[in-house]
């Protein structure tokens, strides 16, 4: 089974992206990983569609687009034009969240759900089957740098038993506070993709931190 190292664009420099972007590309990374915020789901704003559309021009690797943001259905198309390969909106803000996965697939793009650390695994039960992707936040969502809740173990477990049992072939990613002291017990637990800011931006050599996860990761 593929693990996948997904470095959060939220934590690089802003000052100097293209040259984080070109990092990426060159390093053992597999996915580029983008947190788009609206300040009224969560408390801060990020990227909008100049910068991801900027981002895509030098990007090399898959485009992961987590959207933090009320209403993602609106935007589902524009993702799609900027680039998104992967769009993960969350349960907490999708009151018809099968009509949104199917409209995130008829654009060609993968469709995951992610959820906050407050809700339950059970809640994708009559979906689990129409995922691509399903990203459990290890944090709570909106700010880099929080430290991980340690109950993100039992629910990887508990994802995981739904996945099997359902037939499901969604990939698990996990995002906050991963760093080389966590991602190898993530990865025995049952996860497949690691979403990584502060701990691999603010080392002092990015490309080799990248390649230490993962190596931890694949064990």
């Amino acid at each position: 089974m593929n693990k996948f190292i997904s470095p959060s664009l939220l934590s690089a420099d802003f000052g100097n992206l293209q040259r984080d972007i070109e990092m990426i590309n060159k390093s053992e990374a597999d996915w580029f990983h983008i947190d788009v915020m609206d300040g009224v789901f969560v408390p801060n704003i990020s990227f909008g569609m100049p910068v991801i559309k900027a981002i895509k021009k030098h990007a090399k690797k898959t485009m992961d687009v987590h959207l933090m943001i009320v209403d993602p259905d609106r935007f589902i198309e524009d993702f799609k034009k900027v680039g998104a390969d992967i769009l993960t909106v969350h349960y907490e803000v999708c009151p018809h969240l099968h009509r949104t996965i199917q409209a995130i697939k008829e654009q060609g793009m993968k469709a995951g759900v992610a959820l906050n650390p407050h809700t339950p695994v059970a809640v994708l039960e009559d979906i689990i089957g129409d995922l691509d992707l399903v990203l459990l936040m290890s944090v709570n969502p909106g700010f880099g740098g929080q430290s991980f809740i340690e109950n993100t173990y039992k629910k990887v477990e508990q994802l995981k038993a739904l996945i099997d049992y359902s037939n499901s072939t969604a990939l698990i990613e996990v995002d906050g506070g991963i760093t080389d002291e966590n991602i190898e017990k993530l990865s025995k637990v049952g996860v497949d993709a690691f979403v990584s800011g502060s701990f691999i931006f603010k080392s002092k050599n990015p490309s080799k931190t990248i390649s230490n996860l993962k190596k931890l990761a694949i064990g």
